[in-house]
């Protein structure tokens, strides 16, 4: 009989289609979209530090967000393009809650399971 290999020990110990769920409200506290995340793997950071083209760490952050952000139905919700516009015409601080949650981190992130899609 064969014994696994610890690479896919490791791999299968993990399930990358969980979703996390974050409610964005604006500033009256009103929803305004529910975004999903999968587990950031490190393929999806050398990608998003590849389309950004630079090693400027919040550009790097935000391209993250485009490429891992998904609706509810598990489409994306942004397209790569988007991350310059979030950067010029959303407050900092909203985008920031939004990469702090993306990257597990932030008193603030809501780390309620979303059910698989």
């Amino acid at each position: 009989m064969a014994q696994n290999r610890t690479v896919d020990l490791l791999v299968g110990a993990f399930d990358l289609n969980q979703r996390r769920k974050f409610e964005l409200k604006n500033a009256e506290g009103k929803k305004v979209v529910d975004l999903f995340f999968k587990p950031i793997t490190r393929a999806d950071r050398k990608k998003a530090q590849s389309l950004s083209g630079t090693e400027e760490a919040l550009d790097i952050s935000t391209q993250m967000l485009c490429q891992m952000a998904e609706l509810e139905d598990g489409t994306k919700a942004f397209a790569s393009a988007d991350a310059h516009k979030l950067q010029r015409q959303l407050p900092e601080s909203v985008l920031n809650e939004l990469e702090l949650f993306l990257f597990g981190l932030g008193e603030e992130a809501d780390f309620e399971e979303a059910k698989n899609d």
